[in-house]
């Protein structure tokens, strides 16, 4: 039987990293406000030990869709640590977009995570925009593109982009795409495709 709320949050103090990795996933799926400020706490003490990455990964991810824009400011200091493994920082771009939607702000969040320089918080940001499906304005599309166009077309961070450019307008969305139809990875060619038609496609991140 799945887990409730409830007895997901008391798991996440497990001995067993795998249940509490569990525990995460299973309140990523669930999205309970209640089980933000538990996500947090076992966040803070789970990115002290580097081998529990992919648990680290699904408290971030769950914690973007259990959590409060209250929770950004140290979601920010995590990513920009030089210790937080590379999982986090693309769960967290993620979660940080996620978070600054709910209070319209993700545009600033988006450029905030481009700002950084770092490939993989765009990466989880761009994942973010893709699943929520967000129509970015004009002047964001092209910030956007400019960041990923500036990176060899072999590299994974075209994907998300592709996936998410099925609910862009305008001609410089349109040439990406087009552009990406002719990409050396078949899963960009995938989405690229997909989204010329108008289709997000059946994509989850892990």
């Amino acid at each position: 039987m799945a887990l409730d709320a409830v007895a997901a949050i008391r798991q996440l103090q497990d001995r067993s990293s795998a249940k509490r990795r569990s525990a995460a996933k299973r309140l990523r799926t669930l999205g309970d406000s209640a089980a933000g400020p538990a996500l947090l706490e076992a966040l803070r003490n789970e990115v002290k030990d580097a081998r529990t990455w992919e648990t680290q990964y699904q408290m971030t991810m769950a914690l973007g869709t259990c959590g409060s824009p209250s929770d950004l400011p140290h979601l920010r200091d995590l990513v920009l640590r030089r210790d937080t493994v590379q999982a986090v920082h693309t769960a967290g771009g993620d979660a940080i977009v996620r978070l600054s939607y709910m209070e319209h702000s993700h545009t600033e969040a988006i450029r905030w995570c481009m700002s950084s320089g770092n490939e993989n918080l765009v990466d989880g940001a761009m994942q973010a925009v893709a699943m929520l499906r967000l129509a970015l304005d004009q002047e964001t599309v092209t910030e956007v593109l400019d960041f990923i166009e500036a990176r060899p077309p072999h590299e994974g961070i075209y994907f998300w982009p592709a996936v998410a450019a099925a609910g862009w307008t305008g001609q410089r969305a349109h040439d990406f795409l087009t552009s990406c139809v002719d990409s050396p990875r078949s899963d960009v060619a995938e989405a690229a495709t997909n989204s010329l038609a108008g289709n997000y496609g059946a994509y989850r991140p892990l």
